[in-house]
């Protein structure tokens, strides 16, 4: 296996949870490394410090969801590597903020408009779910209808795209730091306590969002993984044992191309 610039760690399952630890090299090509029975700190710690001296060493980022458990046993095992929290997994919680303001909004115009006044509204969580630009006319209207009956929801749309761009816009980290930070001070300022959830991730987790902006790497390459093995984990229905499971999953994964190299 050759060296791994960046490996990423995330489970899959509901309630039979397992952990896959995925890689990728300078070169773009993708390595399924283990499938751990677990999240615990000590269990991927046990599985990083049992890396090969070359791949150990080569690791220089580790890409996770906000798993507190990922993040410690990668700070307290690889010194050499970042971690980096994924921004669409960023992203998904401060549009979930935006979306409770939107509902709980939309509950209290349906019990204080009259009927016809809130039938105008259809569509409205479609439409306050995209990008101004992604909208149609017809979305557009019913968007600034809501925006007239419900103000602060206007501040709360314009609030989630103006943390979009920060994450669109190519900066440095320290020019992340300082806008999230900027944004921050406007959310207070706005009183906009829907996003509070979000305001606590970016208090514990803003170094480690903002590596993000150095290289600007994502989980991308492991949700892609992921949703191969929820499917092969679906064909290996009624295999327990950890070690079968990443055969199969190996075999699917990297299996054909091993093939073709020895050919």
């Amino acid at each position: 296996m050759p060296d791994l610039e960046l490996i990423g760690i995330d489970e899959i399952g509901h309630k039979d949870f397992v952990v896959i630890v995925s890689g990728l090299t300078a070169q773009g090509q993708k390595f399924i490394l283990a499938v751990l029975p677990d999240r615990k700190k000590e269990t991927v710690k046990t599985f990083l410090k049992a890396l090969p001296p070359r791949q150990y060493n080569s690791i220089r980022r580790v890409c996770i969801d906000m798993n507190e458990g990922y993040c410690n046993a990668a700070q307290e095992t690889l010194a050499n590597a970042q971690v980096v929290v994924d921004r669409f997994h960023v992203a998904k919680q401060y549009r979930d903020c935006a979306d409770q303001a939107r509902k709980a909004e939309m509950k209290r115009l349906k019990q204080t408009l009259p009927e016809s006044d809130y039938a105008q509204l259809k569509g409205a969580m479609w439409a306050f779910r995209k990008p101004w630009s992604a909208l149609t006319e017809e979305q557009e209207v019913v968007l600034l209808r809501l925006f007239e009956q419900a103000p602060i929801l206007k501040e709360v749309y314009v609030q989630r795209e103006v943390l979009t761009n920060i994450f669109e816009t190519h900066q440095s980290k320290a020019q992340a730091e300082l806008a999230l930070t900027q944004w921050l001070n406007r959310i207070t300022d706005l009183g906009l306590k829907c996003f509070s959830s979000f305001v606590t991730t970016l208090d514990n987790w803003l170094d480690e969002i903002t590596n993000y902006f150095i290289r600007r790497e994502t989980s991308g390459f492991v949700e892609g993984l992921n949703n191969k093995i929820k499917v092969i984990k679906r064909h290996c229905y009624g295999i327990y044992n950890l070690g079968r499971l990443f055969q199969h999953i190996w075999l699917d994964v990297q299996g054909r191309r091993v093939l073709f190299a020895e050919h």
